[in-house]
């Protein structure tokens, strides 16, 4: 059997399943304080302090990726939560609401998980409403379980779905008017440092981006739906491209936040097309994102506190923190 046209070759399939074993070999990081910003079992963050005892440290509040699926918590970013408390930073590990078989589309008709191997990705509204309110309560949060942390130097950091987490929570003074998750001002942060993000939802529909993930989160059947010109669509219907507007980084521009994105050139999970897609877009809205591509490096290394790519995501944090 032959790769189709455009598919990922079998040396870049076997790249990726060694980075990801790699990535997910570590055992999980106890944090050193956890609390809940809301009622339900995941509304809650974990923190890590500086491990060298600092004061004065910036906080880095963390967001987890898997394509907003239920399997994947914060628990898997846990070690780099550590890694990045041992370069001198306050850690903010946020879980929050994600898709899984229970959840029904927000479709007429739908089934749960219907059309999808596996969990639906995503919440809504309740993936955004989590994600709204831990940011607006981390700087008390972090006072009063991290008194070494500096909340007047926060940058959001993200990795993949978490990465357009991240991007997304640092646009919310751009969302359309009446979007409850609006802000009336920019967030108090001193960035944003994204790691393969997806970052703009129509290159990412039309590669198929972790099978359709961004179709579910929208409401939509899994897998790209094509509009009338057989170019992709955001979603099925009218509800899925109304969402779009209110959870798309890549029409959510410009944003005034100081903002780096890291992306791995052999990315197949999330190309970096994905990415160079949205540098584009805040470029053509008048704003420059940082785009640092890494040779020689797919998804999972930029999580993996063994892999070099980690290094470069801690000098990405530290330009914008300190």
């Amino acid at each position: 059997m032959t790769d189709s046209p455009g598919s990922p070759d079998s040396a870049a399939r076997e790249r990726d399943a060694a980075e990801s074993a790699s990535a997910f070999a570590h055992p999980a990081v106890a944090p050193d304080r956890t609390a809940a910003y809301g009622d339900h079992p995941d509304q809650v963050v974990d923190f890590y302090a500086p491990r060298d005892g600092r004061t004065g440290a910036p906080l880095v509040v963390l967001l987890h990726g898997g394509a907003w699926r239920t399997p994947y918590d914060r628990a898997h970013v846990s070690p780099l939560a550590d890694f990045l408390a041992r370069r001198g930073f306050a850690v903010a590990n946020v879980e929050y609401r994600r898709g899984g078989d229970d959840i029904p589309r927000q479709r007429d008709g739908a089934e749960p998980g219907a059309g999808s191997a596996g969990p639906v990705a995503g919440r809504w509204p309740e993936t955004f409403d989590d994600v709204a309110a831990a940011l607006d309560a981390m700087p008390a949060l972090a006072s009063r379980e991290l008194p070494g942390a500096d909340v007047r130097r926060i940058v959001v950091s993200g990795h993949s779905a978490g990465g357009h987490l991240a991007l997304w929570a640092a646009a919310r003074h751009v969302l359309p008017e009446g979007s409850p998750w609006r802000l009336p001002a920019p967030p108090p942060l001193r960035g944003v440092v994204a790691l393969a993000p997806i970052a703009d939802f129509a290159t990412a529909v039309g590669l198929g981006v972790c099978g359709g993930a961004v179709t579910q989160l929208l409401g939509g059947e899994a897998g790209p739906v094509l509009g009338g010109d057989g170019a992709p669509a955001l979603g099925g219907d009218a509800v899925s491209a109304e969402r779009a507007a209110h959870a798309d980084p890549g029409v959510l521009l410009p944003t005034g936040i100081a903002t780096a994105i890291v992306h791995g050139v052999e990315d197949i999970v999330v190309p970096p097309a994905v990415s160079e897609a949205y540098v584009d877009a805040a470029a053509r809205s008048g704003e420059t994102v940082g785009l640092t591509l890494l040779g020689g490096v797919g998804h999972f290394p930029l999580i993996d506190p063994s892999a070099d790519a980690c290094a470069v995501v801690a000098e990405e944090l530290a330009q914008l923190a300190w």
